[in-house]
């Protein structure tokens, strides 16, 4: 029955007037309602929880009786599973939000009840530092959303011992945590996980410390990767694995043997209790390969390996796993023109080598490649014998000659002496690269494996009969094709070069070369001096100009007597 407040101060005049016309009995009885009803507007106090009785289920809404002079209706979607397990006379708790609205009617809420007793529980676990489980269900500003029964918040710092960059990943999962902090007026929770598992940890450490002994074998996850090593959780302290200690083998990095979360037995290398620093050991627990290689691997036997390795300088060759050995780029081929290994190999390409030599000590061994091969150089006397002639590809070419590629692993140098009879500044003058070319074959060196050519000596020397040619007195045509500050070169006949002296350039006298011949002129002289012996030959325009005959030169040629045959560049 529902009661409005101007209704009861109706009733409250009527029954003034009604009192006086009631016997003794009716007057105590309804004196009686009226305490209980006074009663019960005393016993109820708005803000909070307490117990009614269902008492009709309709439209989706609980009507409920506290005891009081009207019910209150509440929504079954406050009741858990939105009511579907209520039933008529069911007691329950509901909030009193208000003991009478505008209409005269009490105002109840389940919701409301539910969470201040929740709150209740929360503030006995929080007071008592009592552990809660909760559920990540969003991702907030600085941490993660929780429920606990209410929404909490999980500070990011307050996740896990280390930073967390995914949290979205953390979504769904379920934790146990510790509330840190509440406040009611706010309506704010805030949880740590960190504060167990530091706990944890701790209770960890001093069960792991216990067996903290170098030498001991200890169990442990890898937590963190880096290019020089892993760190290992091995309850509650970590260890670092190096890279160097994780297997006798080539290790190029430790991502290659681990991944975050892997379950790993190492040894304990050091421990430094003051730094609390432990160093560990993979490789060690097993035996090391190198105790027997000079058994399994002596020098000059034949070898199988995988190329695991290339650099500049040469290439490393896995025979098992632990043991490598450096093949060096000399001893790849009998080929000296080898610009890098990586010409020749690949990783992981399977090569067959020999063992040349092998340091135990210092875990060493050396590989030929190119042993494997017949040396070229062993029979090359035999081959290629002095003086006879050979046909090569210009493979390169220097300031001092050209190296000419006869076969597969033999070169031989060409001087530039030994290009032409005729004076040269550079090979490339003659030649190019990967010009054919014959030469004759003039020394070996077969220990140093060298090979002295030449083309010239292919040609009859033109000086052989250059005194009969070219007699003292013969004219000769010729070309200036250097001036130099005491005469200028010009070459006539078949190659060949001729000294003009300053004193010979002109029937006057002149004191600067450059005043009386230039670069390309065309002149014409006489031979005054041939020296065999030199290869110098020594030509006059003024003998020319003057037409002098033989015996006027040979007289000239005592004037000449200070002239440096020796003047060339």
């Amino acid at each position: 029955m529902k009661i409005s407040k101007e209704l009861l101060a109706q009733m409250e005049e009527d029954d003034k007037a009604e009192l006086e016309e009631l016997t003794p009995n009716e007057v105590a009885s309804y004196e009686e309602m009226e305490s209980y009803f006074n009663d019960s507007l005393g016993r109820f106090k708005a803000s909070q929880i307490i117990i009614g009785k269902v008492i009709a289920i309709s439209n989706g809404l609980a009507t409920i009786d506290v005891g009081f002079k009207s019910e209150g209706l509440v929504s079954l979607s406050e009741f858990p599973g939105n009511g579907k397990d209520l039933l008529v006379d069911d007691e329950v708790e509901v909030f009193l939000e208000k003991v009478e609205d505008n209409h005269g009617n009490v105002v109840l809420s389940k919701e409301k009840a539910l969470k201040i007793k929740i709150w209740d529980d929360l503030v006995k676990t929080y007071e008592a530092d009592e552990i809660i489980q909760g559920v990540v269900v969003a991702k907030a500003k600085g941490g993660l959303t929780v429920d606990i029964g209410l929404k909490a918040f999980l500070p990011g710092s307050q996740i896990d011992l280390r930073p967390i960059r995914n949290l979205e990943k953390l979504i769904s999962e379920k934790f146990d945590m510790k509330i840190i902090k509440m406040n009611k007026k706010r309506g704010n929770i805030v949880l740590s996980r960190r504060i167990l598992l530091e706990e944890q940890r701790k209770q960890l450490r001093e069960g792991t410390l216990g067996k903290m002994s170098e030498g001991n074998l200890i169990e442990g996850i890898v937590k963190n990767i880096t290019e020089y090593g892993v760190f290992i959780d091995l309850g509650g302290i970590d260890g670092l694995l190096h890279i160097t200690d994780m297997s006798w083998g080539r290790v190029n990095h430790p991502s290659e043997m681990f991944s975050i979360g892997d379950k790993v037995t190492v040894m304990v290398l050091k421990y430094d209790k003051e730094k609390e620093r432990v160093s560990l050991g993979l490789k060690q627990t097993s035996s090391d390969p190198w105790v027997d290689v000079d058994t399994k691997y002596p020098v000059s036997t034949q070898i199988k390996g995988r190329v695991v390795s290339i650099t500049d300088y040469g290439v490393f060759v896995e025979l098992e796993k632990g043991i490598e050995g450096l093949v060096h780029i000399s001893e790849m081929s009998w080929s000296r023109h080898v610009k890098h290994p990586s010409k020749i190999v690949s990783i992981e390409d399977q090569v067959e080598a020999i063992v040349l030599t092998l340091d135990k000590d210092k875990k060493r061994i050396s590989l030929g490649m190119k042993q494997i091969e017949p040396n070229p150089w062993e029979k090359i006397e035999d081959k290629y014998p002095i003086g006879s002639e050979v046909d090569g590809t210009v493979r390169n070419l220097t300031d001092f000659g050209a190296f000419v590629e006869l076969e597969d692993g033999v070169d031989g140098l060409i001087h530039i002496s030994d290009l032409s009879w005729k004076k040269i500044k550079h090979p490339s003058e003659i030649l190019k690269k990967k010009d054919k070319i014959s030469s004759a074959v003039l020394s070996i060196d077969k220990e140093n494996c060298r090979i002295s050519l030449g083309v010239k000596q292919l040609q009859p020397d033109p000086w052989e009969g250059i005194a009969a040619n070219y007699p003292i007195g013969t004219e000769v045509s010729g070309k200036i094709i250097k001036v130099t500050g005491f005469g200028a070169f010009a070459e006539f006949g078949d190659g060949l070069e001729g000294l003009i002296h300053v004193s010979q350039l002109s029937s006057e006298k002149i004191t600067d070369p450059e005043s009386a011949v230039k670069l390309d002129d065309e002149i014409k002289a006489k031979v005054i001096k041939v020296d065999t012996t030199n290869k110098k030959i020594a030509l006059s325009i003024k003998a020319f100009e003057e037409n002098l005959d033989i015996s006027q030169i040979e007289k000239e040629q005592v004037d000449l007597e200070g002239f440096k045959e020796d003047t060339e560049e």
